[in-house]
């Protein structure tokens, strides 16, 4: 979809360049959004969480274990000028465009 607007974009592949914690905790503070509210209850389970650890505790799951993570995460911007939107449905990325 991103390609068929002419969007310019990297597509960053997570299980393989998965994200740090430290960038985990901005894309959280991007979105407005805690750890909590993106976690992967069906990869979760298996694990023993059920989302009520702590939210650094999940951040650092998340950072070791990428599928925790709901996804698409669309990304723009940095620092205080980083906005980011999850991808459900997915025309929510053109959002950042």
């Amino acid at each position: 979809m991103l390609n068929e607007s002419g969007a310019e974009h990297v597509y960053r592949e997570y299980t393989e360049d998965p994200l740090s914690e430290q960038e985990l905790t901005e894309v959280f503070a991007a979105l407005d959004m805690r750890p909590r509210d993106l976690l992967r209850m069906r990869d979760a389970k298996p694990l023993g969480l059920t989302g009520d650890e702590p939210d650094n505790t999940l951040i650092q799951l998340m950072a070791q274990n990428p599928t925790l993570l709901q996804r698409p995460i669309g990304v723009t911007g940095r620092g205080k000028n980083k906005r980011a939107v999850v991808g459900r449905p997915p025309e929510n990325l053109l959002g950042l465009l």
